[in-house]
């Protein structure tokens, strides 16, 4: 998983009920906050290998004031992992090109080979 809320975002607390943010989001984005009764928080555990890469760098510094650091401008690092997780690593990139970096892309590779992050 890239970058993934899975403990929910900040950013969907602090903004979910601003006027727009359910047409800029959609309605999937209103159930990623990091409330007990979230969607997102009624997952669980996973039960299967699973790898988190987490950004650490944001180029946006409005929607980083709402979470805690370190952050990748849309969900904190510590929101990202989750119970049951096999591997976890941060990088240090943004939410949005996360996804482009090389090294994502090596670590990537690597986990489906060997199971594990270098």
């Amino acid at each position: 998983m890239l970058a993934p809320p899975n403990q929910g975002s900040e950013v969907v607390d602090a903004l979910g009920n601003f006027p727009g943010f359910s047409l800029l989001n959609g309605p999937a984005g209103a159930q990623l906050g990091t409330g007990v009764d979230s969607l997102i928080r009624k997952m669980g555990s996973v039960e299967f290998d699973l790898g988190v890469i987490a950004g650490n760098k944001s180029i946006n510094l409005w929607l980083s004031r709402y979470l805690p650091s370190p952050n990748d401008g849309k969900v904190s690092v510590a929101s990202t992992q989750v119970e049951g997780m096999r591997g976890f690593t941060v990088v240090p990139h943004t939410h949005p090109f996360i996804m482009r970096a090389p090294v994502v892309l090596e670590q990537t590779l690597e986990f489906i080979q060997t199971g594990k992050f270098r």
